[in-house]
C-alpha cells in the first residue's frame, strides 16, 4: 500500500467521520480515483482502522463527558449519566445485529461498489436538508429514540450514507436538541468501533492479513488529528443550523461519483 494513498485515505477519514457526508462513501470513492487494488476484505480492514483512529480522537474531545458517564454508571443513585448510558447502549443494537449477521454482505459492500456509494450519497444528502429545517429544541433523547437513531446508524453501515449524518439528521427530525444530538451521534459509535477491532483481533482477521503497517500506521495518525479537528468543527455546525449546505455537496459529489463510473 503506498504511503501517499494511506495518508490521503487517513485524512479523508477523519474530516467526513464528523462532517455529515459520509467517510466510508469517501473512502471508497478515494479508492476509485487512486484505482487501488484493495481485495473486500482488505478494504474493509483498512476501513476499520483508520475508524477506530477517529474512536479515539472521540474519546479524548468527550474525555470529561464519558468520565461523567462512566460515574454515573457505578452510582447507586439514578442520574442523567446513568440514563444516557443505557440509551448508548440501546442505540448499539440494531448495528451490533447487522454487524454480526450482515458481516459478509457488509464486506462485499466496500469493493468499489461507486454507483451504490452515489446514491446512498442522495439520501444522505435528502436527510441532511429535512433536518436542517427542523425547529431548534430542548428536548433530550429518550430510549424508544435511542434505538431509532441506532437504526440510522445500522443503515449507515453502507458506504455513501453518513454515520453522522444520519444520526444526527434522525435525532433533530425527532425533535432533539442539536448539541445534544452531535453528541450522542459521536459517542454511540465509539463501543460498536472497539468491538469491531476487538473481535477482528481475536479472530485474527487484521493479523492475518497480508498488509504493510507502515502506511497504515500513517493513516491512522492522520485520521485522528484530522478528526480531532473536524470533531468540534461539526459541534458548531450543527448549533448554527448549517446542515444544507453538506447536502449540497452529498448531491455533487454523488453526481460526479455516479457520472466518473458510468463515463
Amino acid at each position: 500500500m503506498d504511503y501517499l494513498i494511506a495518508l490521503v485515505l487517513g485524512i479523508v477519514q477523519g474530516l467526513t467521520e464528523f462532517l455529515p457526508v459520509s467517510s466510508s462513501g469517501h473512502l471508497e470513492i478515494i479508492k476509485g480515483i487512486f484505482s487501488t487494488d484493495f481485495d473486500p476484505k482488505e478494504s474493509l480492514i483498512m476501513t476499520v482502522v483508520l475508524h477506530f483512529a477517529t474512536a479515539l480522537s472521540t474519546i479524548f474531545i468527550f474525555r470529561k463527558e464519558i468520565l461523567q458517564i462512566i460515574n454515573g454508571i457505578f452510582s447507586k443513585k439514578s442520574s442523567e449519566e446513568k440514563s444516557f448510558s443505557f440509551n448508548i447502549i440501546v442505540s448499539m443494537i440494531p448495528a451490533a445485529v447487522v454487524g454480526i449477521f450482515f458481516n459478509d454482505i457488509i464486506e462485499s459492500l466496500f469493493d468499489g461498489q461507486l454507483i451504490l456509494v452515489g446514491f446512498m450519497l442522495i439520501i444522505t444528502g435528502i436527510l441532511l436538508f429535512f433536518a436542517d429545517r427542523a425547529k431548534p429544541t430542548n428536548n433530550f433523547v429518550s430510549t424508544s429514540q435511542s434505538f431509532l437513531i441506532g437504526i440510522a446508524q445500522a443503515v449507515a453501515i453502507l458506504p455513501g450514507i453518513s454515520r453522522s449524518g444520519a444520526t444526527i439528521a434522525t435525532s433533530v427530525i425527532l425533535g432533539l436538541d442539536k448539541t445534544s444530538s452531535a453528541k450522542f451521534s459521536f459517542l454511540m459509535v465509539v463501543p460498536l468501533i472497539f468491538g469491531k477491532v476487538a473481535k477482528d483481533l481475536m479472530n485474527g482477521n487484521i493479523l492475518s492479513e497480508a498488509i504493510d503497517l507502515g502506511p497504515l500506521t500513517l493513516g491512522f495518525f492522520a485520521a485522528f488529528f484530522t478528526g480531532l479537528f473536524a470533531c468540534k468543527w461539526m459541534i458548531g455546525i450543527v448549533k448554527s443550523s448549517k446542515l444544507k449546505y453538506f447536502s449540497y455537496y452529498c448531491f455533487v459529489v454523488a453526481s460526479i461519483t455516479i457520472l466518473f463510473k458510468l463515463l
